[in-house]
């Protein structure tokens, strides 16, 4: 299939050509795009950053409407999910997660316990996402360890950074979905309160609500493979299969913010806080009863947190910009086998970054800042299998740039010390890591800009890959940590093309990583528990791939403006010692699509193409290739300049049988089957 998905990749990026490139010139100015503030402390526009990044607007999110922020960007080139049922689904950037991903908050992190394992919850709700920037690469420099292999940086607005149009604004979104039984409902506003002297003061509110039953799904929840596998060693064609429907996989998450600024004329500082909580199923998950039956796992999960955040826009010394954002998250969550409480997690923590732009002296500019995390993590039961542990880590980061009109370059560096107390164990360990990156951008014409990043990171280990030891049912192992495992040093080169040709406009970035003690979870033969047992071990490795996206103003037919895109993403990774295949690594894939769109009505179409994946690590099954298809009709009664739109879509319209590669549950939890989602929102 990997000449299918290449082919018919390039037959829809030619296809389109000559409809984009004898068309009326287009009337619009060229890289119309956002501004991305994730990735360096110097905002950049996106056809002008040398790191891979990307952002998605209000308008984007509110097309998609996912229960997680895994699934929620599953799309986008280079991202792929871990997919532990619909309610837990971390992004996987470039086939890396876990603790090398960060999902951000405004900035810092989510403080949860979403990294430790793949069936924990990230606590932050795409329902009241406004906007999310992606990081594809280290952002190392500006956002530590964790962020060795990329960022989603989700805003949520709920403090407020200006004063609302008119005195207020806000939104109201409803859906109702089939392949689950779905009810989903979210809502915020902000609003002018009053004057307090020179400033304006804004309120802000939100919550949400979303209640779900176990999914539908077109087969068996075993893949074909495992259940050969267990007739083969059963004898017995009776397996104990769940048909048509994922056991278990159900989800009640509900939860709100309510926060405050001072907006004033050269910026903001305000206040906010918010709570969640949710209460889902772990598909596959079971444990022995005290009957000797089995009972489903199920994960009651809740969070308090407070944040601070300001910026200040006003010179002085070298500075002309302050920027200060401080949160602190109380996070449990007890994993339930029936009516009793198996394993609790809780994390306790809080994480801040202050940073300083400096002033523009010629075409030199720089920005400096420091960040501070301390985390108190705590696991208590039958699952307990990672230690009580306190982080504490510090860093200090710095950027320089030199920019001319056709030339960028850009200089960074961090350093960075982690303090790892697990003092149950009797156990601590110090690392210092430095980091550097050197980027060089050029453009010879408004119409094109090609960027190069060389960078040379380390990533401190996770306290699960060192103190880890104990059984974990969700990801089938029983896991052993290394507390000797030193840090792990990528060097690497990564390349950013964005252009345009008339209506057409490219973007590919490209990746080489040469890792040095990459840590991945790997067999080692022996069982435990009944379980295979798996260690956290270093190991030096390769990764390499790109991702591509094509876009196209097509044509215009009566009332409407018809573009196409067509993407394509692919990673390689393999061990440099054996020349074995790193796990989980996601299969070439491509997505094409058609959009036509006008005042009241928008129609979309689009094709996802998966290969097959048979680049395989010990203990994994080859992942067969799919093909799903989706649509969806957005209907705006008043006009594009009215707030009330109904959104009809069908996802998965030949209820195909999808497994991703890089989840723990891909032979016993494929993607869901055909969906009819039914939207109604409304902005004022």
């Amino acid at each position: 299939m990997p000449k299918k998905i290449l082919l018919t990749t390039a037959a829809a990026i030619a296809a389109a050509y000559p409809f984009a490139a004898n068309g009326q010139e287009d009337e619009h100015e060229h890289y119309d795009d956002e501004i991305i503030v994730t990735g360096s402390p110097i905002a950049h526009p996106e056809h002008e950053s040398i790191i891979a990044a990307s952002v998605l607007t209000k308008d984007d999110l509110a097309k998609r409407g996912e229960a997680s922020i895994g699934e929620l960007l599953r799309r986008e080139p280079g991202v792929s999910s871990t997919f532990f049922g619909p309610a837990a689904s971390r992004p996987v950037i470039r086939g890396l997660s876990g603790d090398r991903v960060s999902v951000l908050d405004a900035g810092i992190g989510s403080i949860d316990a979403s990294s430790v394992s793949d069936d924990h919850a990230v606590a932050v709700e795409p329902a009241t996402a406004e906007r999310i920037e992606i990081v594809r690469g280290a952002a190392t420099l500006y956002y530590g360890s964790s962020a060795a292999g990329g960022v989603v940086n989700v805003f949520d607005g709920r403090i407020p950074n200006k004063v609302p149009e008119g005195g207020v604004d806000g939104g109201l979104r409803t859906s109702l979905g089939s392949v689950d039984d779905s009810v989903e409902a979210a809502g915020g506003f902000d609003v002018k309160l009053g004057s307090l002297g020179a400033a304006e003061l804004v309120l802000h509110a939100d919550g949400f609500y979303r209640d779900t039953d176990d999914y539908e799904i077109p087969g068996f929840a075993k893949s074909e493979r495992l259940r050969a596998l267990e007739v083969a060693e059963t004898g017995s064609s009776e397996v104990g299969e769940a048909l048509g429907v994922v056991e278990n996989s159900d989800l009640e998450s509900k939860g709100g913010s309510l926060g405050g600024s001072l907006v004033f004329e050269n910026g903001f500082i305000g206040v906010s806080g918010k709570i969640i909580r949710s209460n889902y199923g772990v598909p596959g998950a079971v444990e022995e009863g005290p009957g000797g039956e089995e009972e489903a796992v199920r994960i009651n999960l809740e969070q308090e947190r407070f944040d601070l955040m300001g910026e200040l826009n006003s010179a002085f010394l070298i500075f002309e910009t302050t920027k200060i954002r401080i949160g602190y998250a109380d996070y449990i969550h007890r994993e339930l086998e029936g009516a009793e409480i198996g394993t609790t997690f809780k994390n306790e923590g809080y994480e801040g970054r202050i940073e300083f732009i400096e002033k523009e002296f010629g075409n030199f500019r720089g920005a400096s800042g420091v960040q501070f995390k301390h985390r108190d993590f705590e696991a208590i039961g039958d699952e307990a299998f990672t230690p009580p542990n306190i982080t504490d880590q510090f860093g200090v980061f710095t950027m320089r740039e030199y920019e001319t009109e056709n030339f960028h370059i850009q200089l960074g560096g961090r350093y960075e010390h982690t303090s790892i107390d697990a003092r149950s164990v009797g156990l601590e360990r110090e690392f210092d890591a430095f980091s550097v990156s050197a980027g060089f951008g050029v453009e010879p014409s408004e119409n094109l800009f090609f960027g190069v990043n060389l960078l040379r990171t380390e990533r401190t280990p996770a306290p699960e890959e060192l103190f880890s030891d104990g059984p974990h049912l969700a990801t089938n192992a029983f896991e052993l940590g290394d507390p000797t495992l030193g840090k792990e040093t990528a060097r690497g080169v990564e390349t950013s093309l964005h252009g345009e040709l008339g209506r057409v406009s490219l973007t590919v970035n490209g990746f080489y990583t040469d890792y040095k003690d990459f840590i991945a979870l790997i067999p080692n033969g022996d069982e435990e528990d009944g379980l295979p047992v798996f260690t956290f071990a270093a190991n030096d490795a390769v990764f390499k791939g790109f991702e591509a996206l094509a876009e196209a103003d097509l044509f215009s037919v009566a009332a409407f403006d018809v573009t196409g895109s067509a993407q394509l993403d692919y990673v390689r990774a393999k061990f440099k010692e054996d020349g074995g295949d790193v796990p989980r690594i996601p299969p070439l894939r491509s997505i094409i699509g058609m959009e036509a769109t006008s005042s009241h009505l928008d129609l979309r179409g689009e094709v996802e193409l998966a290969d097959a994946q048979n680049n395989i690590s010990a203990f994994e099954l080859p992942t067969d290739s799919y093909v799903l298809v989706n649509l969806a009709a957005t209907w705006r009664p008043g006009g594009e300049d009215h707030g009330l739109s109904v959104q009809l879509r069908a996802d998965n319209v030949t209820d195909e049988d999808a497994r991703l590669h890089t989840s723990f549950l891909k032979e016993t939890a494929p993607l869901p089957g055909r969906n009819i989602k039914l939207t109604l929102r409304g902005v004022f």
